[in-house]
């Protein structure tokens, strides 16, 4: 398993402290209220707490990770501050696609919304929920065999197997390309998409050609392209904006944990440094050389330049036809996502929390097309 989702199950499972938190005292007569529920914990330096994700909102940054942990800065990742999350449950990726307008999601199959660059955030779905809106949905494809008797059947037992399980699957990655149209996946082939801004969200998992309900680790579009990437070389892609998917073919079979659009070229990239890329919509591939043989955690495209982080702590960049190059940094630990600033800085984050790099000689420049 990935290290980074490895060590979300754990805080999931309640096995990370958080930073700066005092550890709760063990006792049967006082249980914790459901995670769900419970409101994320104030902790003294959230900036320190192991972090999975993080996103620009506009001129601000917000960050999310463990036990429902989201933070912010308004000045450039220099400082930081705690929002207000009604979760407290590990947040895996955030995003926002317009400066006020984010979801996060994570563990028990919660998605969160903020409608103030993330201030503040309500839940929208749950994994509870999920699961009923998946046995709806199969029961009702059911009846009207819609899909093939088998297919239908096969649709059916999962949901009916989800409900059972309780909401213990978590979404592990998203993306929406406005306020209102998004797509969220996660662990054992949980899919759902919304066009009405979170309002109501649809179950889709029947439309991937998944049938062995591997984890999903990243999801991306453009246009009408989507394209899902997850564990043992799992390649997805829909050219209809996400009603049909089909299986794409790699040269790969390992976990894949990022994918990334830059300028013609799409990439996907995951465990021990394997890299590939496409310009034709996956069609067909080459494979990107990397500096070394370790995951890649994240990808970031800026214009037709990609930057990428791995578990090394390493930060790279490619551009197009070239061999990824290592960034002259400090050491740092293993990264889970970085963020590139405007004026060339670089905000990641990970298991130690967040690192601010300043911009250096030659960085990488997010002009207005590339933002």
């Amino acid at each position: 398993m990935h290290l980074t989702h490895f060590i979300l199950a754990l805080a999931a499972a309640g096995a990370c402290t958080l930073a700066g938190a005092a550890p709760a005292a063990a006792t049967s007569a006082t249980p914790l209220a459901d995670p769900i529920a419970r409101a994320a914990q104030a902790v003294r330096q959230p900036a320190k707490a192991y972090l999975t994700g993080v996103a620009q909102a506009g001129k601000r940054i917000v960050a999310v990770g463990e036990r429902g942990i989201v933070i912010l800065s308004d000045d450039g990742g220099a400082t930081w501050r705690q929002a207000r999350v009604p979760a407290s449950v590990t947040l895996a990726a955030v995003q926002f696609p317009t400066p006020t307008e984010g979801w996060a999601v994570g563990h028990y199959g919660v998605i969160l919304h903020s409608r103030d660059g993330g201030e503040s955030w309500t839940r929208q779905l749950d994994g509870a929920q999920a699961a009923q809106l998946m046995l709806r949905d199969a029961q009702a494809q059911a009846a009207a065999a819609d899909g093939g008797a088998e297919r239908s059947a096969a649709y059916l037992a999962e949901a009916q197997r989800m409900v059972a399980d309780g909401p213990d699957k978590p979404f592990l990655a998203l993306h929406f390309s406005d306020a209102r149209n998004g797509i969220v996946v996660g662990a054992y082939n949980l899919a759902f998409r919304t066009r009405d801004g979170g309002a109501s969200w649809t179950p889709i998992s029947h439309r991937l050609d998944n049938p062995r309900g591997n984890h999903m680790y990243a999801v991306q579009a453009r246009g009408n392209a989507v394209y899902i990437a997850g564990e043992q070389g799992l390649m997805l892609r829909s050219l209809d904006g996400g009603e049909r998917f089909e299986r794409v073919e790699l040269p790969y079979k390992g976990s894949l944990f990022a994918l990334a659009i830059a300028g013609d070229q799409l990439t996907v990239a995951g465990l021990g440094g394997n890299a590939f890329q496409s310009a034709d919509q996956g069609a067909s591939w080459h494979k990107l050389a990397v500096p070394a043989p370790v995951s890649i955690t994240a990808m970031r495209a800026h214009g037709a330049t990609l930057l990428m982080a791995n578990q090394a702590g390493m930060l790279m960049r490619a551009t197009a036809g070239q061999p990824a190059s290592v960034l002259n940094t400090p050491a740092l630990p293993p990264l889970s996502d970085v963020l590139l600033q405007a004026d060339g800085a670089i905000v990641a984050v990970g298991m130690s929390g967040v690192v601010r790099l300043p911009a250096q000689p030659g960085a990488i420049l997010v002009s207005s097309a590339a933002k």
